[in-house]
């Protein structure tokens, strides 16, 4: 495989003719009579096949059956699972018996077939490449051994025994598959990331607010020809030999950046070195962009819902439909009074123990199939739970054991006293302090203004006597983490919802009730999402107007969530809903700084 730099443009030129599809607005569709999606295959063959035909898009022969419906596919049919490729075969033949019946399938780009297509094979199961081990090149395999081997240092046995572990048999095959120019990367590269059926949005990850930047051709057009030619220019530059097939993805813009070009290097050469640096930084591939984005699902509502109302008017449309994060208990879900309906149910059960669920839309009937064929289900709300609980206890299953549980054990220490209750089935710990004054129940007025707010960021908190003193129960989650710890080990930065934005909450929230005693200690963080656990309010709901000291002179933008939020807080219902825990004079504090807040400057949406 010699380095061919004089015919890379042509090269370039062809590639662009031949695999780019007509441009054109072929991502809305209206006045479909049935729609039916299933989402995050990875592999899963079997049940993918058996919930496509519960749902009456294929027969018992694996042929298409759905007539006039239009079925899509919400991302992720590859990875881990053992039948990614026959996945993708069966797709690509429906597809055409879909059209001879005016049925449709839409193909959309998830984070899964993105990464395979810019070389990133971290997930890519032992059986995928199987699949792929009758087609090997053993010229391609040794020069790529020779170039792997060049890069390293060490003896050439255990090189060549590195290389045979780290690149089996079908590894080289499969990377030719997925390239511009073969056979699943010519057909992915020519799937939209969005599409917009009856006004319903589907799309892998989310809608961001990069979504709301660009639109919805702004994503499927712009963004999907970004995506195009990183794959492309990534192409020529393997053949070129400056990156190669055994290069980690994450390594490309180090090896791009350090690469010394001859003196008479090919113009071509370096402008695809300086395509593919800029276009790896792409929004689309970002952890921000819609093939990744988490927040959707994973956000409060008061930081949330606003910017996905913003999202869905870019795009025109009344609701989304994503995938990408594995629902609890493996349920089909929706939150934002159904503007978002979550449908990625674990179908690779061994690996996330879920089965195949197909939400099917006909007319205005929302419905849910499952796996073993049980219908007329309907998605389920989306669970409010701070913290990890036994059993997934509700919030209110939690709040009545808190009340009225046994207390099995009490542990004081120099700060609190930690209580272990039981119902005789599950046991939790929680956190008792003792009443602050006369009808003045702090910890209980926070977690029902969390409540309140759509927060989600305070632990269940009761009334409660302990130990003949009366106070409150704030429940204290396992596998748990403080803001001292999290900042000590550098984690979180991956939350599915930024830390950031949580912080940003917070703030607000602490302004609102006038807590003084936030610290690093009472941040704590739910380790497996570092969702932000706010605990212990003994120290809020003073009778002042304004801010606690230390958020005197921070800049505190309220965004239009927290507007509508603080609105919908009238006086009567503050009466209502905080008159047992606060008092008068407290009441009227709190309503002032309402009113405050809602007066506050604007925040402007993320860039």
């Amino acid at each position: 495989m010699p380095r061919q730099p004089i015919t890379l443009l042509l090269t370039l030129l062809v590639l662009v003719a031949v695999l780019r599809p007509a441009w054109s607005s072929d991502w809305r569709f209206d006045d479909v009579d049935r729609v039916v999606a299933i989402a995050d295959i990875h592999g899963a063959y079997d049940a993918m096949t058996t919930t496509l035909q519960q749902a009456g898009i294929l027969n018992y022969e694996l042929s298409w059956s759905g007539g006039k419906a239009h079925l899509v596919i919400v991302g992720d049919i590859l990875d881990r699972g053992p039948g990614s490729r026959a996945a993708m075969e069966l797709l690509m033949r429906i597809e055409g018996e879909a059209a001879i019946e005016g049925g449709r399938v839409h193909v959309l780009i998830g984070n899964h077939e993105a990464m395979l297509l810019e070389g990133d094979m971290r997930y890519v199961s032992a059986a995928e490449y199987e699949a792929f081990a009758g087609e090997v090149d053993p010229d391609e395999r040794a020069r790529w051994l020779e170039l792997f081997a060049d890069r390293k240092t060490g003896s050439a046995e255990a090189l060549r025994s590195e290389f045979e572990k780290k690149y089996p048999p079908g590894y080289f095959a499969m990377r030719r598959a997925f390239r511009a120019d073969g056979r699943y990367g010519r057909w992915l590269l020519k799937k939209n990331i969005i599409a917009v059926i009856n006004g319903t949005a589907f799309v892998h990850g989310g809608l961001s607010t990069v979504v709301t930047q660009v639109g919805l051709d702004g994503v499927n057009d712009d963004m999907q020809k970004d995506l195009l030619e990183y794959v492309e220019v990534l192409n020529v530059l393997t053949d070129a030999e400056i990156l190669l097939p055994t290069d980690s993805h994450y390594d490309y813009e180090a090896i791009l950046n350090n690469y010394l070009p001859a003196l008479n290097e090919s113009p071509d050469i370096l402008r695809a070195i300086a395509t593919a640096i800029r276009l790896g930084k792409s929004d689309l591939l970002g952890v921000d962009g819609p093939l990744w984005v988490r927040s959707n699902v994973s956000c409060p509502g008061i930081i949330e819902e606003h910017r996905l109302d913003a999202a869905l008017a870019a795009i025109g449309a009344d609701r989304v439909v994503v995938g990408h994060t594995p629902t609890p208990k493996r349920q089909v879900l929706q939150r934002f009074h159904g503007k978002i309906i979550e449908i990625d149910t674990g179908m690779l059960n061994f690996y996330y123990n879920g089965t195949g669920h197909a939400l099917v839309f006909e007319g205005d009937v929302i419905s849910v199939i499952d796996q073993s064929g049980t219908d007329a289900l309907e998605p389920m709300a989306h669970p409010r739970r701070v913290g990890h609980r036994p059993g997934n206890l509700t919030a209110s299953q939690l709040q009545e054991l808190l009340e009225h549980g046994e207390i099995v054990s009490l542990e004081k220490g120099e700060s609190n006293t930690v209580v272990k209750v039981s119902n005789g089935e599950q046991t939790v710990s929680a956190v008792f302090n003792k009443r602050k004054g006369r009808s003045f129940y702090p910890g209980v007025a926070a977690f029902r203004m969390d409540r309140l707010l759509e927060l989600d960021m305070v632990p269940v908190t009761v009334v409660r006597e302990v130990d003949g003193h009366d106070g409150t129960l704030q429940f204290m989650p396992d596998n748990k983490s403080n803001e001292v710890e999290r900042s000590a080990s550098g984690q979180g930065g991956g939350a599915s919802c930024a830390i950031t934005d949580q912080w940003a909450a917070m703030y607000v929230f602490d302004v609102l009730i006038y807590n003084e005693g936030r610290s690093q200690h009472r941040m704590m963080y739910d380790r497996s999402s570092w969702r932000l656990m706010l605990s212990e309010h003994d120290r809020a709901f003073a009778n002042s107007k304004g801010r606690p000291a230390h958020l005197k002179n921070a800049a505190l933008p309220v965004s239009p969530g927290w507007k509508r939020a603080l609105s919908a807080l009238t006086d009567e219902l503050l009466e209502e809903q905080f008159g047992d825990v606060l008092d008068k004079r407290r009441l009227r504090a709190l309503a002032a700084r309402r009113d405050e807040l809602i007066s506050a400057p604007s925040a402007r949406s993320k860039k």
